[in-house]
């Protein structure tokens, strides 16, 4: 089947599209580009979703598949879960490209899930700005939007949520502000939001209100709050993790058990090493991972190079 032909049967709902027919949507040459956007115009909203779905999923299965034109033109479509798939088929996209359309989402799409969405791929960006990898106009874009948002008092609780987590990885005394006001704020999804983004932040001056989190009654408060230590990298964030190995919540001590092999040292590794012999295969799998990270980190030279 020619590419053409492959291409204008996307409209018809009667024929089956398998993956590997959608397979051949990757690397699109700009002629096929231009068919694709012809015959997606004539595709019924509900195969749309579909394809586009499998589409996402071959895309995070298999790295060597190019479906980033495809992921562009369904940027702006009219389906709003077409364009949360176009957005998470792009995660981790690197390129500058993407930085205007997924402002004005941010800015302007009608559906929140598809704000908070483009407000989470938007920190991309902002990391690599605080690298200085990004020209200064392109990161003065992306840190003004994300925080047009964030003070935007019209704007949902989860969208400011996900673009405070965002740029905070900007090393910003506006940022730590917004940090701390989210903590402060009594709403408990920012309260969350802002504890991920004390880690993301990757200053020690969160450190101590991270180790009280751990003590929350609140078993989504401790896992955010383990994460986030791990995300520091402290140390001295260890022997207050430790306890969480036996917390009542299976999810928070695997956050615990990330955390030390984030850290390390001897005495994480040591815990850790214990935690092999659990009874939970999910915390022996994550200790067995944490315990990996650090030998790693400990000896880079001795791991054999991915092939």
């Amino acid at each position: 089947m020619s590419q053409e032909r492959f291409l204008a049967d996307l409209s018809d709902a009667s024929k089956p599209i398998s993956a590997s027919r959608l397979a051949d949507l990757s690397g699109l040459s700009r002629d096929e580009v231009s068919l694709f956007r012809r015959a997606w115009a004539e595709v019924e909203p509900e195969r749309r979703r579909k394809i586009a779905a499998k589409l996402a999923d071959l895309a995070e299965d298999n790295f060597d598949l190019d479906f980033e034109a495809v992921f562009r033109i369904c940027l702006s479509d009219s389906d709003e879960a077409v364009r949360l798939k176009a957005i998470e088929g792009l995660w981790g996209c690197e390129e500058r490209f993407l930085i205007e359309p997924l402002v004005q989402l941010l800015k302007h799409d009608k559906a929140q899930s598809v704000r908070a969405t483009a407000a989470s791929a938007l920190g991309t960006f902002a990391l690599l700005a605080e690298l200085e990898k990004l020209r200064p106009a392109d990161s003065g874009r992306v840190e003004a939007a994300l925080l047009s948002a964030i003070r935007d008092p019209d704007e949902t609780v989860e969208v400011r949520r996900r673009a405070l987590e965002a740029v905070s990885a900007l090393s910003r005394p506006e940022v730590a502000e917004l940090i701390h006001k989210a903590y402060a704020s009594g709403q408990h999804q920012m309260r969350i939001g802002a504890l991920y983004a004390m880690g993301r932040n990757c200053d020690p001056i969160w450190l101590a209100l991270l180790v009280k989190e751990l003590g929350s009654s609140d078993p989504e408060i401790r896992f955010e709050a383990a994460r986030a230590c791990g995300e520091l990298g402290d140390r001295r964030a260890v022997p207050h993790l430790i306890p969480m190995l036996h917390d009542p919540d299976t999810e928070v001590q695997v956050a615990a058990v990330t955390a030390l092999g984030q850290i390390g040292g001897d005495e994480a590794k040591q815990e850790l090493e214990r935690c092999l012999q659990h009874t939970d295969s999910r915390l022996r799998e994550a200790a067995e991972a944490a315990l990996e990270e650090i030998g790693f980190a400990e000896e880079p030279l001795s791991f054999p190079a991915e092939r």
